[in-house]
């Protein structure tokens, strides 16, 4: 009797950040069952999901999308994506559905039955859940949830796990696209679907969501297979260049965590630490001994940002080694200079800030290093309740620094050198999370309703 195994297809890191045609190709030369791919992340902070903006371009999303509806449609296997526009907000899933019917109406892909699965969680549901003492912050620097602070929250998502996203593929649906999901949801649940293990398919689902960054040379831009088997799954990046081994693989398991073998889900917690990791030749690597248990309550992550102040910058260089070595000492003379010179604005309304690079531009006090490069690239942040409050005090920032006088200074010529012009930039909107928690719920699938679209 064979074995019965099936393939998953994760053609990148994150939807958009593409990935050579020459590996995809291959994938699908090798006949996958799914072709699955994550779109989001919060790794770039709260402005993309409080902006309602995607994370990556239009014209990127649609290049990688059209390979693989392309590919899905023609090889008759579903087509997921996880977290579709980055934030996975009604906005972003409205966004990428827009690309999705243009893609479909220039490659006359159809019939195509649609499922699009919400995450956007009602700020009343929310509340009622608050009243039950059913939400929780998600961390210890996490400030409980306040009534005031949902108000002011543009929207709220929530991460899905494998549960509805399995409801839709029960539902025949040859495209999913999911609102926000967690990372691995998508890839697990094709897999639970399908009749493999659970463990399996979520420790599959961690290894895949972020393309061949788990393979060597690693990189989130280029197509990885994944495999399940009946006792263990395999992964292999389609790339000839590329490679996997049993230490870039478990080093993979252990990224984005804050335990090294305990992963919290949706209304799990996987447990990693019998895995065992068996180096198969030719790039392959096979992984046994996932574990997974259920969680009571079920608890989703709830996503949330708010606008809190508008920012302006300034790039600039100094090179002069005198300025150098008294950078500290003049940038706090430049922000008691310009709160004198803006004394009719209460100093707690706006911020300024330097970032000195090459001089713990990085980690801040936290920098062991005590070098100092030969020339600093500083970031002017000044940050305030309104962009014309931001942008006066910016401004005033950069002429103090330019002309600041310090002992030892050879002439009045300028501190700065400046690499664009203008100088100041209004960067716009700051946004914060301002929910970042958990809540319980009664089950995987009673917040996250699918509707589906046929198109013919």
């Amino acid at each position: 009797m064979t074995e019965r195994s099936f393939k998953i297809l994760s053609p990148c890191g994150i939807l958009g950040y593409g990935f050579p045609q020459e590996s995809f190709e291959a994938g699908m030369a090798d006949l996958p069952d799914a072709i699955v791919v994550d779109a989001g992340s919060t790794d770039a902070g709260p402005h993309k999901l409080g902006a309602n903006t995607a994370i990556v371009s239009r014209q990127a999303c649609k290049k990688d999308l059209e390979y693989m509806l392309t590919a899905g449609f023609q090889n008759k296997i579903p087509v997921i994506i996880g977290s579709a526009g980055g934030s996975g907000g009604k906005a972003h899933v409205n966004w990428t559905m827009d690309i999705v019917d243009e893609i479909v109406r220039e490659r006359k892909l159809t019939p195509l039955k649609i499922a699009i699965i919400w995450a956007d969680i009602p700020k009343e549901v929310i509340r009622e859940s608050m009243k039950c003492g059913k939400v929780s912050p998600l961390g210890e620097t996490v400030k409980p949830l306040t009534e005031e602070i949902l108000y002011e929250t543009v929207g709220v998502v929530a991460q899905m796990g494998a549960e509805p996203i399995i409801e839709a593929l029960k539902a025949g649906a040859d495209l999913i696209v999911c609102g926000r999901a967690y990372d691995p949801s998508p890839f697990a649940a094709v897999g639970i679907y399908n009749g493999f293990d659970e463990a399996l398919a979520y420790h599959l689902g961690k290894v895949l969501e972020c393309g061949a960054l788990s393979s060597e040379p690693g990189t989130t831009k280029d197509c990885m297979m994944g495999v399940l088997h009946e006792d263990h799954f395999e992964v292999y990046p389609t790339n000839s260049i590329r490679k996997c081994t049993t230490v870039s693989v478990a080093a993979h398991t252990f990224y984005e965590k804050d335990h090294p073998y305990i992963l919290h889900g949706p209304g799990i917690i996987l447990n990693l630490e019998s895995c065992r990791f068996e180096d198969c030749g030719n790039g392959h690597v096979n992984v046994y001994g996932s574990k997974i248990q259920k969680t009571n309550p079920y608890r989703i992550k709830l996503e949330g940002a708010r606008q809190v102040a508008y920012r302006t910058i300034v790039v600039a260089g100094v090179r002069d080694p005198i300025l150098i070595s008294k950078i500290d000492e003049v940038e706090a003379l430049v922000r008691e200079s310009v709160a004198l010179q803006y004394q009719e604005i209460p100093p707690d309304s706006y911020e300024i800030n330097f970032y000195n690079y090459g001089k713990n531009g990085v980690m801040g006090l936290l920098e062991p290093s005590k070098g100092i490069s030969h020339e600093l690239g500083i970031l002017f942040e000044v940050v305030a309740k309104t962009q014309q409050v931001a942008s006066a005090i910016c401004s005033s920032v950069r002429s103090t620094f330019m002309h600041y006088g310090y002992e030892g200074r050879k002439s009045t010529a300028g501190n700065l050198a400046f690499p664009f012009a203008p100088s100041d930039i209004e960067f716009g909107a700051v946004y914060e999370f301002s929910v970042y928690h958990l809540m319980d719920t009664e089950d995987g699938c009673a917040l996250f309703p699918i509707e589906y679209i046929e198109r013919t």
